[in-house]
């Protein structure tokens, strides 16, 4: 069968707009990602260069050490029962988030969260190819240091060495993810446990520097009062939770290949309360070590690995956080919005195809100038992606409460108007009236200016409203049984 054959699921119209082989329900051929790819899966995702410097940027907050640590521990709690109740969910139905949304929003509502899904990735998706790319240029700068004279920014803000790292990371994502998903699971097997190499090399360096001694009760922001510390703990692990919002909602994605629920609940407990909190350890012992050395912390890896008088660790280190970002890259912001640009038009755009039109305008936005560009990602990228939290309520709250379970897996690909999730038009009004209050408030709070305390509310804010309303809404509806 070709990429563009289709098996129509039983029951659906066969002149349906809503299928193509991409999107169909997983089969027990297909449904291979076992505890140790999910494991993987949460390993790729939280080895990043942005991991780290999100981690080790919550000390600013001024706690202490062992204050962030403990707040970033919460908050890996709360991402952990997010990801059991989506991961579940999606494992049983079987189907990608743009079709799992087709429940709650619609069959062609679901366009609406998917494609704000993929505004988010896409942005983040050239933004993360960037910061990859800044890691290939150590490694070929220690490499070759005469290629310092390609580093001068020489072509639309990025120089020729930039160019060439960028471009070459770009087409090994583009590679990984046009032979399908199986091999996603391959990358992201490899990718995942293999940060942990660098990660252990560069804390026994930067630890050795710092005679083995750091101060736990160190912090690189001012002292806070009583009061203060427990807004600052609340707010960092929700934010925790926020830095992750956007994979959180899309889960289905990959939890959908899974063979069982059992597979879910153990991959995600050993991914997310155990690696993430190891990785989180990690980050602030070594962020530690840099005050104590440096007198300052060093939020990007990449520029903490400079420092290293050795080549061989230097090239080793970049070449891993290189990869790694590769691999968070292609599981965070790659599937997701090739299954949600798919979404919109599936007798013509393929789960291939998607990834190709992602790739492209990962390049158009020009990621290193969003990166430099602070106020970009505080206001459009903060506040989109602040809409993850009520897209995340809507549809737990549908699945769970509303439909209690029960879904009718056909009739997510129907588009008759008696199909059960066509509502009206195609939509269903009381997700989007849902969506639009609490996406209202959600974006409202993560914009206050000067706030930090407040801004980390935008996600619980967001995803309880939309929750609240889409149940009160529903209150009272008939649902298909699956």
């Amino acid at each position: 069968m070709t990429e563009t054959q289709v098996r129509e699921p039983a029951g659906t119209p066969e002149n349906s707009v809503l299928v193509n082989n991409d999107l169909l329900p997983t089969t027990k051929e297909t449904a291979v990602w076992r505890t140790w790819d999910l494991f993987c899966l949460w390993m790729t995702s939280a080895h990043s260069i942005g991991s780290y410097g999100f981690a080790v940027g919550m000390l600013a907050l001024g706690m202490t050490g062992w204050q962030t640590m403990l707040a970033l521990f919460a908050g890996v709690l709360l991402l952990w029962l997010g990801s059991n109740l989506i991961g579940v969910a999606g494992q049983r139905v079987g189907v990608p988030f743009p079709v799992f949304a087709r429940g709650a929003f619609g069959v062609f509502g679901a366009n609406i969260p998917a494609l704000l899904r993929a505004l988010v990735a896409v942005f983040w998706y050239g933004i993360q190819t960037y910061l990859a790319s800044t890691a290939l240029i150590v490694l070929l700068l220690r490499v070759a240091p005469g290629l310092e004279s390609w580093t001068t920014p020489s072509f639309l803000g990025l120089s020729a060495l930039g160019w060439i790292s960028f471009l070459v990371l770009w087409t090994v994502q583009l590679l990984i993810i046009s032979y399908g998903m199986d091999i996603v699971r391959r990358a992201s097997d490899f990718a995942g446990p293999v940060v942990w190499i660098g990660m252990i090399a560069l804390a026994v360096w930067i630890l050795g520097k710092a005679d083995w001694s750091i101060d736990f009760g160190a912090r690189s922001g001012a002292a806070l009062s009583g009061g203060q510390t427990v807004s600052a703990f609340i707010g960092v692990a929700f934010l925790m939770v926020a830095f992750m919002a956007g994979p959180l909602v899309n889960y289905a994605d990959f939890a959908r290949f899974s063979p069982s629920k059992q597979a879910i609940l153990r991959g995600n407990a050993w991914g997310i309360p155990f690696n993430e909190t190891a990785f989180v350890v990690i980050s602030i012992v070594i962020s530690l070590a840099t005050l104590k050395v440096y007198g300052k912390i060093l939020s990007d890896p990449v520029e903490l690995v400079a420092h290293v008088e050795s080549n061989t660790i230097v090239i080793i280190a970049a070449a891993l956080f290189a990869i790694a970002t590769v691999g968070i890259n292609v599981v965070l912001n790659f599937v997701s919005p090739s299954y949600d640009i798919s979404n919109t038009a599936p007798k013509y755009i393929s789960f291939r195809t998607g990834g190709i039109i992602t790739a492209v305008l990962s390049i158009l936005v020009m990621p290193w100038k969003l990166w430099a560009n602070q106020d970009f990602i505080v206001y459009f990228l903060g506040g989109v992606g602040a809409l993850m939290g009520p897209v995340f309520g809507i549809l737990v709250v549908d699945y769970y409460l509303v439909r209690r379970r029960r879904t009718a897996v056909s009739e997510l690909y129907s588009d008759v108007p008696q199909g059960s999730y066509y509502y009206s038009r195609g939509f269903n009004p009381r997700a989007l009236i849902a969506l639009l209050i609490s996406g209202v408030v959600g974006v409202a709070v993560a914009l206050v200016p000067d706030s930090q305390s407040v801004t980390a509310l935008s996600w619980p804010a967001g995803a309880l409203l939309g929750a609240g309303i889409m149940y009160a809404l529903s209150a009272g509806s008939r649902e298909p049984v699956r």
